[in-house]
Parts: structure tokens; sequence; C-alpha cells
């Protein structure tokens, strides 16, 4: 793996660090093959339950691309290159079997926008910023953001954002529903990891289940994601460790979930 990416296993939290502060950040091809690794290590490690994103250093989680490299760039090449390795890699963390937790650090602009959106459950320090600025540079957001933006706030203020390309703070964010909270800059890390040590407690085979039901469900006509749900939670009933919380909720003592 790449320097570009930092991977620690913490009990049963997986931490990835966007390691290129000198860029604020920004992200690159190596940098996305990096990322790709560590999410793909942090799916196949059965110890990791939770996976937790953040930026290195105190001014960005991700500030967006590398503006050089798209501007040596045409159509296909893009399309070929850049463009499919961040639309394959913002998919497998989308579709990650296993919670995953933005921990938000300053800057998050263009592609750290359109990461952040990919990401189930999203904690900023109050001095974090979002924006998807490509308009100002003749482009627009073409990671997925143009896509997942306004499937997760209202329509008019996704097109406000893109239109203008103009930038919101951490309340902003929160108020929009872009985010979950706003914490303390020096409380951000140890907030995240406490809560993704909370989710880890849970059971692993029900979180997979369940993010599958919620993703799949939310592309589906009501009807049809109801019918999927049922499905799915017949699935859960067949398991170990359905009837492990069962018992222990009724036995009055901790569950202890196996994932299976």
């Amino acid at each position: 793996m790449s320097d570009s990416i930092l991977y620690e296993r913490r009990d049963a939290t997986a931490l990835i660090t966007i390691n290129r502060p000198a860029t604020l950040n920004a992200l690159d091809m190596a940098t996305l093959a990096a990322l790709d690794e560590a999410v793909g290590r942090a799916g196949a490690d059965p110890l990791v339950k939770v996976v937790v994103l953040t930026g290195a250093g105190e001014r960005a989680f991700v500030a967006g691309g590398d503006i050089a490299d798209l501007d040596s760039r045409q159509g296909l090449p893009h399309y070929l290159e850049l463009g499919e390795r961040l639309h394959s890699v913002f998919r497998r963390i989308e579709t990650l079997d296993k919670p995953t937790i933005a921990a938000v650090n300053g800057w998050a602009l263009g592609g750290g926008t359109e990461l952040l959106l990919c990401l189930d459950i999203r904690l900023a320090a109050s001095s974090a910023k979002f924006g998807l600025p490509e308009i100002n540079l003749g482009l627009f957001p073409g990671a997925g953001g143009s896509q997942r933006l306004i499937r997760q706030i209202p329509l008019c203020r996704a097109k406000e954002l893109m239109f203008t390309g103009g930038r919101i703070d951490a309340v902003e964010a929160e108020r929009l529903g872009l985010i979950n909270r706003v914490v303390p800059d020096a409380e951000l890390l140890d907030q995240a990891l406490a809560l993704a040590a909370s989710i880890a407690t849970k059971s692993p085979l029900v979180l997979k289940l369940l993010k599958r039901t919620l993703n799949d469900g939310a592309d589906m006509p009501l009807p049809s994601a109801l019918r999927h749900e049922q499905a799915m939670i017949g699935l859960v009933l067949d398991s170990a460790d359905a009837h492990e919380g069962c018992q222990a909720f009724l036995q009055k003592r901790q569950a202890r979930f196996r994932g299976v």
C-alpha cells in the first residue's frame, strides 16, 4: 500500500487515513488505487466490523482532485482512466458490507464531498467546509456527486451548490442533512472511533444485511422495497445472531453475536 493511505486496525475498527496533507489530501490515481486496496483489506478482515475514514492533518478531509491532472486529460482518457477509477472505488466504499463513518476534518471539496456522499455516517469538525466548486473550473461533479447529492438533500439546494460552486460550513451541512452532526475539532476522531466501537458490538451479519436492504431499497419503488425488506428480515431470522439477541434480552444479559 502507498504512503498516501494509512491503514490501522483499532480493535474492531479499521481507520483509513488519506495521507497527502501537503496537497490537502487531493485524490490522484495512486491514492485512489491505495484507497481501493485499503477498503478491500478492511472488507476482507473478519476482525473489522466498522470502517472510519478521515484525512491527515488539520486542514482537509479531501480537498478534491488533482487539477493539473484534470487539465491534462481529454474526454475519453478521463472516462477510461480517472473517471473509471473514481467511480469504481467510490462505489466499492458505498456498497461495502460494513458500516462506514466519515470523520471530516477541514475542507471537503469536490471529490471530498463526493467521497463523503458514499459513507454511511458523517461526523464533521466545527471547522469543516463543504462544496462542489467544479463549475468554477468549467466542469461539474463527475465522481458521482451530481447524482448522489440530489438523492440525499433537497433538489433545489443540490442545484444551488452545484450551479454556484459555493461552499457551506458544518452547521449548514448538518441543517441540510449532508452530515449527521458537528463536533468540536479536538474531539472529532475520538467521537468517530467511539461511535464505531458502539456499532461494532452489533451483529456483523445483521449489519451487512441491513445495509444491503437500505442501499437496495433506496432505488426501488416503495412496494418493491417493502417486499425486499420482508425477504431480508426472513434471512435474518434464520441466523443464530437473531435468536442470541432475543435470548439475551429475555435473560437480561449482554448478547454475544458471532456473525452467523
